[in-house]
């Protein structure tokens, strides 16, 4: 054999040799979800050639794409995702990044990748997952128990409105929900990018799920890497629950949430304080 051609197969060999132990050592965690087994390989092949132009070849969030998108990216490398089922803080299961890469993320440029098969996502989660150390030092949180939702009650919508002006939840998501509160031009996100809050006048759709037990989780959890807290703390199982069923009634949805106030408001609007700085306390 040549030298030449001898050094072309040791650098050959060597570069299989590396892409080999990058694959068994970096790569070991894999992922499990929707009943299947995620291979960070295949998920590679996958990421470049759909993700990379917006998460970046090193999944830090700076793609090509990344200048003229807003909200911009999600930076991998730090592990943290706004939509869980875990306790804030804490890494999100592997259930939880195949659902986001399935729903996709309302008011964002990241869309619903429901075109690729279940698979096909169960890999990109176990790629996703090399590109933070956490995933090697860390387990995922242990998912938050959603209580049975409670009979919907005008009661309860009312008293979810208490909790909206009196948590100030209004400073950011507004009076009506539309997410132009006073607050809402001043926030950022753990990278301090400009963030904005949620407008329920949107539609049905919540950053992280459409139902009710969704928009309860996002209460309990929080939206980590966001301005959105966890109120596990704060609120009680039930509170949360009137905290939904009022939030409902600012959707341009035919509800029913939304059908119950309407009926209810027209014959008491006057007995409510406005929400806001000069609410007070409800």
């Amino acid at each position: 054999m040549r030298p030449t051609t001898r050094r072309m197969a040791f650098v050959s060999a060597l570069g299989v040799l590396l892409y080999a132990t990058q694959a068994t050592s970096g790569w070991a965690q894999g992922s499990q979800a929707n009943g299947l087994t995620g291979h960070a390989l295949a998920g590679q092949r996958l990421y470049r050639r759909y993700c990379v132009g917006c998460h970046g070849p090193d999944g830090d969030g700076n793609g090509e794409n990344a200048p003229w998108i807003d909200p911009k990216p999600r930076d991998f490398t730090l592990a943290v995702f706004k939509c869980r089922s875990t306790p804030t803080g804490t890494l999100p299961t592997d259930e939880d990044l195949f659902n986001a890469i399935t729903r996709g993320f309302v008011t964002t440029n990241m869309p619903q990748w429901r075109p690729l098969t279940a698979q096909n996502r169960v890999d990109l989660v176990a790629y996703i997952k090399t590109f933070s150390t956490k995933w090697k030092t860390s387990r995922a949180g242990t998912p938050i128990t959603v209580p049975s939702e409670p009979a919907l009650t005008v009661q309860s919508i009312l008293h979810g409105r208490e909790l909206f002006q009196k948590m100030e939840c209004w400073k950011c998501h507004g009076t009506a929900g539309h997410g132009d509160g006073p607050s809402a031009n001043t926030l950022t996100d753990n990278k301090d990018n400009p963030i904005r809050p949620y407008n329920f006048e949107t539609g049905s759709r919540f950053m992280c799920g459409v139902t009710n037990q969704d928009l309860y989780r996002i209460f309990m959890t929080g939206l980590d890497g966001s301005p959105m807290p966890s109120f596990a703390d704060q609120l009680h199982a039930a509170e949360a629950w009137d905290l939904v069923h009022f939030l409902r009634t600012l959707q341009p949805l035919d509800t029913p949430e939304g059908a119950l106030w309407r009926s209810w408001v027209g014959s008491h609007a006057s007995e409510l304080k406005p929400i806001g700085p000069s609410g007070g306390s409800q």
